[in-house]
């Protein structure tokens, strides 16, 4: 993609920052913010819609003190960088993640994909459950458009919008019944999602576990390129003071 094809950066915290960078606080600034709670610096969605957190790149001591009240004691929590908190808090664990952007991915509508809304939520749940491409929640179809294809009525492959930085539109959820995987319906909802994103002027792009080859050949081969690999850290909030 060229530097004229792509979005503006936005101001966040006195600090240029690309929305890609940021996209959870810039999500919740924007089109996300009637999910947002904010303390301080710290923005988090409403906790039934996803459960992600929005932080600076760099902590101070308030940080991690906003961080803990927003969240509550003994909570965990997935950070964007190698950090290591203070004092109480505990490390659960390091991950890598890749973030890649779609302006070269092929977009097409789809007439058999349907629309799906809150009455298939406890199918969407049901299918992301059995097939785990990432954490999905009761409201998280609130984010966004979400597409399936339904075989005798049941939901059988899903995908949709989830984060919506300045410019950019995320695509999540990406799965397929075991039983009708190889058929291709995975690739054309994400060209259908895709296509939806790119009608409103934005670019699509989407995240994956660095360790998930399979997905990220499959997002390569439909034109999306490797921007940014990261380092994700969980952590556990520290816990809540007995009562006296």
């Amino acid at each position: 993609m060229t530097a004229d094809a792509a979005p503006a950066t936005t101001i966040v915290d006195d600090a240029t920052i690309h929305p890609l960078d940021d996209p959870v606080r810039s999500s919740l600034r924007g089109e996300h913010a009637r999910f947002a709670e904010w303390s301080g610096r710290i923005a988090r969605y409403d906790d039934e819609v996803a459960a992600f957190v929005g932080h600076p790149p760099e902590f101070d001591d308030q940080d991690w003190t906003d961080l803990a009240a927003l969240v509550g004691p003994s909570t965990r929590v997935a950070l964007r960088g190698p950090y290591v908190p203070p004092p109480g808090w505990e490390v659960l664990g390091e991950f890598g993640s890749v973030q890649l952007e779609g302006a070269g991915l092929e977009v097409a509508p789809d007439p058999e994909a349907v629309v799906l809304t809150g009455d298939h939520v406890p199918a969407m749940l049901d299918l992301v459950a059995r097939t785990e491409p990432g954490p999905f929640r009761t409201r998280t179809i609130e984010m966004g458009t979400y597409l399936g294809f339904l075989h005798d009525g049941h939901l059988v492959a899903l995908a949709g919008e989830r984060m919506h930085p300045h410019g950019w539109t995320e695509i999540s959820a990406v799965c397929t019944d075991p039983r009708f995987r190889r058929g291709g319906l995975s690739t054309r909802l994400v060209r259908a999602v895709g296509h939806g994103i790119r009608s409103r002027g934005e670019i699509p792009f989407l995240h994956a576990r660095a360790d998930n080859h399979d997905a990220i050949r499959l997002y390569e081969s439909l034109g999306f390129t490797l921007r940014k690999r990261s380092v994700l850290t969980a952590v556990r909030t520290p816990a809540g003071r007995a009562r006296g």
